[in-house]
């Protein structure tokens, strides 16, 4: 062992006596190493190997956290002091012209996204209706079942192979992001592209998806492109966007996105930032509550001059109803004990078959990670099947269907209608229609069109809605997980409007309320027992069917929905969050973390730096760890007495090494490093992964060189001090957004830092890892 790594192991293991409480410790009873409280130093050889690793589309990636705290050291001092007004006026217009961008391109987006959907799914459904008028079966469902599966088999290769993170809703992604976990690729403009058209290609291809969830990640991405602060790349290089290159200011704009994703995929702002508030965001502040809402008010407009445009006809099969939009208008407002009483049932049935929907898709989706897992070769394969199912069920449920005459306020060219509406003639002769078919054979917002539909409660036969709610439930379960972008929210009101206007058809005779408006309460029980959200779903419903009579009713149904399937397990979202391995932090701490303290989950090796160190030592550490963030401790002949610096993180180290701004006595020089570099040398790099160790070319006399780390150190880290209770501690770091916590001891003879907290250290895999007695879910001998 060289000089170098004998210094390095010094600062490792410590000069303070540690390494003799080891050896006393290793060779202690086995009681002593059983106890709860163990020594420090042992916690401190641990290595917390949990929590770091997730699933990222079908491959297991390495996951960071993002550094939401503002950096306070000589530099960052410097430039806040420096900004001129001008300059910060730049930074408020800016701010302000990237929501205004965000809102624009999600709302176009979001228009073409139905548009291509209508006419790609318009297009196949008028060539199986043509063949079914001509009476040739056969052909009809070979070009009904081959037109899905090339829009399918072209859904998948995009995301087998270019991006495999845009499969799924991406909302769990956007949701874990803006909790502050760095996945690779979960927002890069290749998951863009293939979110988008994978998107279009899905849902036009029949599956029990919708586009919902990919709007979400789809905003989500176009802010994050808008928020790289330039592209060297590509020259746009302009001084003002250099003021987002921060992951803080970006989170305030995917924030941004995931609300604009909302008001483009079902044209409601309003909800779009109350979903944002209650399910996306992890930190909210009232500022950000103002441009969310800009954002969404831009996509809105944008939505209706782009729906006016082609009303007049110049979109194709597009523009005969916009985008979703459900009307109950002639539901009665008024009901009375026993409306109520279904009401409740609704909302307890929501809960109940909401909670088994969320069962399913949790052991779906372990069973598709296996295929996945094999190659992308296997999830198109999977794919195709699930296409192939889809269609045989689409096309041949309506044969056991009975033909009902059209009725009689309907003229002869409105029942059965070729395109679009409730009636669908299949098989059967002129003046009847197969209701089954105008489920099934029509695209999935049309088809909610006609459950909501409140025209005629016998539209529908109980055998069919019945039929249809089977089919719908367990396709949308085993459809989800396919790699194709594909949202919940569409199955879930599919199958919750046809089992609420199920049971509103049987309760006919009971209750005032039409079958329509029971569609409507059923879906926002369906969505209440899966989601578990309640004031964004309320009001993305009433922005839907633009009726706000129906709000008392569907605020008491989702309120009941989401209080039962509560007692069976949590929202979807956060089950695939946890499935995947993303470590996100809650709102609160676990019930055993109050038994903890905050030095008893420290996990190490510690690594410190001088004040003043040497490169070769800095190097060198840099190799051989993994660590983002490092402690700088100032000794003697800086201080009279080891003590707390603050933290320097790696990027900045890898910076200030590329400068060769070194010395060869051990000296401070703070002056020259600040004439060398500047704030902005040190802000976070966009899409490029900036300085990597690798780019360093340090020579041999440069390394027993010096280099001062105090202009780069963050003087003012968040500490704790080890006896703080981990429950306390882990709502602080979620709390104030933090990447490291410095634990500090609570006497001065110690060290001047016990250890650092990290996100993956508040995780209940490595507590209850280090602490197995504790666990709630296991039986104590």
């Amino acid at each position: 062992m060289d000089e170098r790594d004998m210094e390095i192991e010094g600062m490792i293991i410590g000069n303070d006596g540690e390494e003799e409480r080891l050896e006393r410790y290793t060779s202690g009873s086995a009681e002593d190493k059983d106890s709860l409280r163990q020594p420090l130093l042992l916690k401190n050889a641990r290595i917390n190997n949990t929590s770091q690793l997730a699933i990222v589309g079908a491959n297991v990636c390495p996951i960071e956290s993002l550094d939401y705290e503002i950096i306070e050291n000589d530099l960052f001092k410097q430039d806040w002091r420096s900004r001129t007004k001008d300059e910060i006026v730049q930074y408020i217009f800016l701010k302000w012209t990237l929501a205004l961008l965000i809102g624009l391109g999600t709302g176009v987006v979001g228009f073409l996204n139905n548009l291509a959907v209508e006419n790609l799914a318009g297009f196949k459904l008028l060539l199986t209706n043509s063949l079914m008028l001509k009476q040739k079966y056969y052909q009809a469902f070979a070009a009904y079942a081959g037109c899905n599966m090339v829009l399918a088999f072209a859904a998948a290769a995009l995301c087998a192979y270019v991006a495999p993170a845009a499969a799924g809703s991406g909302i769990p992604e956007v949701k874990a992001y803006l909790n502050g976990v760095d996945a690779p690729s979960i927002l890069a403009p290749s998951t863009l592209f293939v979110k988008i058209f994978g998107s279009i290609f899905g849902v036009a291809a029949g599956f029990v998806v919708g586009k919902e969830g990919p709007m979400v990640h789809t905003g989500s991405c176009i802010a994050f492109l808008l928020g790289q602060g330039g592209s060297r790349k590509y020259r746009l290089t302009w001084k003002w966007l250099r003021y987002y290159k921060n992951d803080r200011d970006r989170r305030d704009l995917i924030t941004c996105g995931a609300a604009a994703g909302v008001a483009a995929a079902f044209r409601a702002p309003v909800g779009g930032v109350l979903f944002a508030l209650e399910e996306a965001a992890s930190w909210w502040r009232s500022a950000l509550l103002w441009r969310t809402f800009f954002t969404t008010a831009v996509v809105a407009v944008v939505l209706r001059g782009l729906i006016e445009f082609c009303r007049s006809g110049n979109c194709g099969l597009f523009g005969q109803g916009g985008l979703i939009m459900f009307d109950v208008n002639s539901a009665k407002p008024v009901y009375s004990t026993p409306d109520l009483l279904a009401v409740i049932l609704l909302g307890v049935i929501g809960g109940i078959l909401g909670s088994l929907y969320n069962y399913f898709v949790d052991k779906v989706l372990r069973t598709y990670s296996i295929i996945n897992e094999k190659g992308p070769s296997l999830k198109i394969v999977l794919v195709l099947a699930i296409s192939l199912l889809t269609s045989c069920c689409s096309y041949g449920l309506p044969w056991f269907s009975q033909c009902i005459p059209c009725p009689d306020y309907l003229g002869d060219d409105q029942c059965p209608t070729g395109r679009s509406g409730n009636y669908k003639n299949f098989q059967c002769p002129p003046k009847y229609y197969n209701d089954l078919a105008s489920l099934f054979l029509t695209t999935n917002d049309d088809a909610i069109r006609n459950l909501f539909s409140s025209a005629s409660d016998k539209e529908f036969q109980l055998s069919t809605l019945l039929t249809f709610f089977v089919a719908i439930y367990c396709l949308g379960i085993i459809t989800y997980g396919i790699a194709v972008p594909s949202g919940l929210f569409i199955p879930v009101i599919l199958a919750g409007a046809s089992y609420g206007r199920l049971v509103g058809t049987f309760l006919g005779s009971f209750t005032s309320l039409d079958a329509g408006l029971f569609g409507l309460l059923g879906a926002a029980s369906f969505l209440g027992g899966t989601m578990r959200m309640t004031v964004s779903l309320c009001v993305i419903l009433l922005e839907l069917t633009n009726d706000l009579l129906v709000l008392p009713l569907v605020m008491l149904v989702l309120l009941i929905s989401k209080t039962v399937a509560d007692c069976f397990n949590k929202g979807v979202y956060d089950q695939i969050v946890k499935m995947k391995g993303l470590p996100y932090l809650e709102a609160h701490a676990e019930p055993y973390m109050r038994n903890l303290v905050a030095s008893d989950v420290v996990s190490g090796p510690l690594v410190t730096f001088s004040g003043v160190e040497k490169v070769g030592t800095i190097l060198h550490i840099l190799k051989v760890t993994k660590h983002n963030g490092f402690p700088v401790i100032d000794e003697t002949p800086f201080s009279a007495a080891p003590q707390l610096c603050g933290l320097v993180l790696r990027s900045h180290l890898l910076v200030l090494l590329k400068g060769k701004k070194f010395t060869k006595q051990r000296v401070r020089v703070a002056s020259g490093i600040m004439r060398r570099f500047i704030a902005n040398d040190f802000l976070k790099p966009g899409l490029g992964k900036g300085i990597q160790l690798e780019d360093l070319d340090i020579k041999a006399e440069e390394m027993e060189m010096y280099v001062d780390l105090h202009p780069i150190s963050n003087t003012s880290p968040y500490t704790v001090v080890e006896t703080m209770s981990l429950a306390k501690a882990a709502v602080l770091f979620r709390e104030l957004g933090l990447r490291h916590m410095l634990v500090v001891p609570k006497t001065l003879e110690r060290p001047p830092i016990v250890g650092i907290l990290t996100r993956h250290d508040f995780m209940a895999e490595h507590i209850l890892g280090l602490y197995p007695q504790l666990d709630p879910h296991k039986k104590q001998p």
